[in-house]
């Protein structure tokens, strides 16, 4: 019951604000109709952000940037989410992460050196192989790296540490 809760995004979000944790704008509950999304984007605002309310690992996520965008990316996103979680119903929120005033926000490191096949097994925040300074410095790699090349949005920039030599290496950015 609780992954249920807290899996399904909608959910999830109605009970963050039920509890009084802050959330970004977002259409506070399913897009169902055309006119839904054209109010919701009206109040949201763009940059905005259609998720799949199911699932998760980057699927079902459209950007729109503009009104021109925002039907054909509701339908991909719908469609997107039925083939992979076997629900059709999205979200929208605004995006927050990077702005369009040259602002952006490191929100954590997150350690993911236990893995298998390439997929992250164990997420740790923050990370223990990082020493303070460390952390404050990888935070500014991928603030500037971001800043550098006009993102806005939420991503994830990747970096390799490497403990024996104290040093760290930019591997991509998960936009």
């Amino acid at each position: 019951d609780v992954m249920r809760r807290l899996g399904d995004k909608v959910s999830a979000k109605l009970l963050a604000e039920e509890v009084g944790v802050p959330v970004a704008p977002w259409s506070r509950g399913a897009v169902d109709t055309t006119e839904d999304a054209l109010r919701h984007a009206e109040e949201i605002g763009y940059p905005l952000m259609i998720k799949a309310a199911a699932g998760g690992g980057g699927r079902g996520i459209r950007i729109v940037a503009s009104e021109r965008e925002l039907l054909p990316a509701l339908e991909r996103a719908r469609q997107e989410g039925l083939r992979a979680f076997g629900d059709a119903r999205v979200l929208m929120e605004r995006l927050v992460i990077a702005d369009h005033h040259g602002g952006a926000w490191a929100l954590g490191v997150r350690d993911c050196s236990v893995q298998r096949r390439s997929q992250k097994l164990i997420e740790e925040s923050a990370s223990p192989a990082l020493e303070p300074d460390e952390d404050r410095a990888l935070r500014r790699s991928a603030l500037d790296l971001v800043l550098a090349a006009g993102y806005r949005n939420a991503g994830t920039v990747e970096f390799l540490f490497q403990p024996q030599e104290r040093a760290f290496a930019f591997l991509e950015v998960n936009t």
